[in-house]
């Protein structure tokens, strides 16, 4: 059977690291994220902050399959920054993460090699300053039942410890059930296993 991956690592909040190489000034902020909006949102939070500066590059990963991903330049040669600053990332095995790099160039050229030194050693900065936590990936499952059955569906709540989302009571009782998705199979092959109880969302047979 195949394992399913229930969990990642992200960040517990923002971080902040630096890095400097021949007078310009690599500013690093790491900040959890959940979706693309919230990526824009950071970034052009992050570009009136540092209206002054030269270069705003960033990379972000979303997703607990860790698919979703974006690495940008924003006008330094190709592959130098957002690159290196998302392999940082991947190093970690983070997700739900953007590292945004801000450069204050000081005058002097730093090369294609000195760029990817300086925008990933920026980057792991600010990720080695963050507090790594790890998450898991829930599932949810509504069941209806008749009230008659509500201490065998309580029993199995509590022998699988499902976090109970919302219940409410009218001809029959419907509970709202949340577990970690590796943990699921199990949840409702046990409710499925009660008699005359029902998954509204998978319809009638």
């Amino acid at each position: 059977m195949e394992e399913l991956n229930d969990s990642y690592r992200t960040l517990a909040g923002p971080a902040e690291g630096s890095y400097s190489e021949k007078r310009s000034k690599f500013i690093a902020l790491a900040v959890p994220v959940r979706t693309v909006e919230e990526v824009k949102a950071r970034i052009e939070e992050c570009t009136k902050r540092y209206y002054d500066a030269r270069h705003v590059c960033y990379a972000y990963m979303l997703g607990p399959e860790r698919k979703d991903f974006r690495a940008n330049d924003n006008g330094e040669p190709s592959g130098t920054a957002g690159k290196p600053i998302l392999g940082q990332i991947n190093s970690r095995e983070l997700t739900d993460v953007l590292v945004v790099v801000v450069r204050y160039f000081g005058g002097i050229k730093l090369g294609t090699s000195g760029l990817i030194v300086a925008y990933r050693t920026a980057a792991a900065e600010a990720l080695d300053a963050a507090e790594v936590v790890e998450r898991t990936v829930d599932a949810e499952v509504t069941v209806d039942f008749e009230y008659p059955l509500m201490n065998e569906v309580m029993r199995i709540v509590k022998e699988e410890g499902p976090a109970i989302v919302s219940q409410g009571y009218d001809t029959d009782c419907r509970m709202v059930l949340r577990i970690r998705r590796g943990r699921m199979p199990r949840l409702r092959e046990r409710l499925a296993k009660v008699e005359t109880l029902r998954f509204p969302d998978e319809g009638e047979d």
